[in-house]
């Protein structure tokens, strides 16, 4: 194997994790292999069916690369965290303000708010009695098996 194959390919393995690793909730191997392969065909589609070595490293930690001159050419441990926080953090706002909107206007209002607690509630309560009584939550699962609801041990706290 060439030189510049195995440098490759190890520049491969260490750039998905440092780009995506923080980014990824579940199935982190197969999200951070998913994206680097679709950055990858999409680079090698826009040049003629291959790339050069300045191209993939291009694609690959364009972020990072950025953050890094963002920060006069170094980058503390601390500020990458700080960066991958605020964009994971970015990513869970944005995915709760979805689930909540109900006008699609990508404000969350209390009306919205009220508005999810009643549909769930209402989900709950089978017996529309306005209560919802521990026999009515679902086994095991986020709410079944919660400590504030017996969490398994048979008694509501």
């Amino acid at each position: 194997m060439r030189k510049s194959t195995k440098l490759a390919l190890a520049f491969v393995a260490l750039a998905g994790p440092v780009g995506t690793t923080a980014y990824a909730e579940n199935n982190a191997g197969a999200k951070m292999r998913e994206g680097m392969m679709l950055r990858l065909n999409k680079a090698v589609k826009d040049s003629d069916g291959t790339i050069t070595f300045d191209q993939f490293s291009d694609v690959m930690n364009a972020r990072l690369k950025k953050m890094v001159a963002d920060n006069g050419g170094k980058l503390t441990v601390a500020q990458l965290a700080d960066a991958l926080e605020k964009e994971r953090f970015e990513q869970m706002a944005k995915r709760i303000i979805a689930r909540y909107d109900t006008k699609g206007d990508g404000m969350l209002t209390t009306d919205d708010i009220t508005g999810r607690e009643k549909k769930n509630f209402a989900m709950l309560d089978r017996n529309n009695d306005g209560k919802i009584e521990k026999n009515e939550l679902p086994k095991g699962g986020r709410m079944g098996g919660h400590r504030q609801w017996g969490g398994g041990n048979g008694s509501m706290q």
